[in-house]
């Protein structure tokens, strides 16, 4: 924003026509969404739309920015001196509402990637959804093809691995989520906010330019009064100027719970996830606080320690389908 050091956007023999392109969004990462897991392809397709749409937003930034010098050197052709000097001043302000477009753009990015943030917990999910339900379908086809069968009793046992694996991907997902999603569209709907209150102010003072104007008829052979309004339209850009330079946001904050989240995006203080879970384990380094998802060894041992805790008074042995529904891992105080 330089209102205030440029008071014209005449072209000076400079190109100012549009046509250029906008910031390149594609990367080969775009080839990939018939890949995506499931759980992810729709907020995949969603992340994809919205860079359609930042994209567009920075052609209209640069399409207004050609627009406003071509007025201004329209104004110029006119040797009307009212007029040309209303006209570039105008271009100036028109210019600057257009920039609006590009600054929100970059907002719609930082929201965006915040949303990649949801989507790859999505991905690192799937796996753990997919194996569970292997494990389930085998179990149910070999109950049916050889119900005496004693590979039933291993794969059971894999079933209460893979749930408990499950368990504690599944609280990373929701609170993950949760937490980005507020993020994002709190970055979202500033980004609106600072555009539309900024392009008001704009408008506003190119109003005044507008006003400047006089436009009363005159007569065949009668001259118009000397232009006087230069020295007011040089101020409305410096008030223009100063308007964007003191903004503040004037919408109310959106509440964040997120502290509450430890580094694991397990429940806890700041940087205290790992510990909080590594106490209802009962294990002191079962959760490493550096990484922002367990990995699945990790996963599987911590709701294994706390299921061996829970369930020391009702062991089980071969876990069928109704001691499973009893078991240790549905207890939501694990996550």
């Amino acid at each position: 924003m330089n209102i205030g050091r440029s008071h014209s956007v005449r072209s000076k023999g400079s190109n100012t026509s549009g046509g250029t392109s906008s910031k390149p969004h594609f990367s080969l990462a775009s080839l990939r969404g018939s890949q995506q897991p499931e759980l992810s392809k729709r907020l995949y397709r969603l992340i994809k739309s919205e860079n359609h749409a930042i994209s567009a937003y920075e052609n209209a930034s640069k399409e207004g920015a050609s627009i406003a010098g071509q007025l201004s050197d329209w104004g110029e052709s006119t040797e009307d001196e009212a007029l040309s000097d209303i006209s570039d001043k105008l271009g100036v302000l028109l210019a600057e509402i257009a920039e609006q477009e590009d600054l929100f753009a970059q907002g719609l990015e930082d929201s965006r990637t915040v949303l990649k943030q949801i989507r790859n917990t999505e991905s690192s999910v799937q796996p753990s959804r997919t194996h569970k339900q292997k494990i389930q379908d085998e179990i149910q086809k070999l109950k049916y093809k050889e119900p005496e069968s004693t590979k039933l009793i291993t794969l059971e046992q894999e079933l209460v691995r893979a749930e408990a694996q499950s368990l504690v991907a599944e609280a990373q997902l929701t609170n993950i989520t949760r937490q980005k999603f507020k993020e994002a569209y709190d970055l979202h709907t500033a980004a609106i906010i600072e555009r539309a209150e900024k392009q008001i102010l704009l408008a506003t003072q190119a109003r005044q330019l507008i006003n400047l104007l006089d436009d009363t008829p005159i007569v065949p052979g009668e001259e118009r009064p000397a232009y006087n309004g230069a020295e007011p339209a040089r101020q409305t850009l410096n008030d223009a100027e100063e308007g964007l330079r003191t903004w503040q946001p004037s919408h109310a904050r959106i509440s964040m719970q997120s502290g509450k989240l430890g580094a694991n995006a397990m429940l806890g203080q700041p940087g205290g996830g790992a510990e909080e879970l590594n106490a209802a384990t009962g294990s002191a380094n079962v959760l490493p606080p550096d990484n922002a998802l367990l990995s699945e060894e990790q996963r599987v041992e911590a709701m294994e320690r706390a299921q061996e805790e829970a369930s020391s008074s009702a062991p089980y042995s071969t876990m069928t389908e109704s001691t499973r529904s009893e078991s240790p891992v549905q207890k939501p105080s694990v996550v």
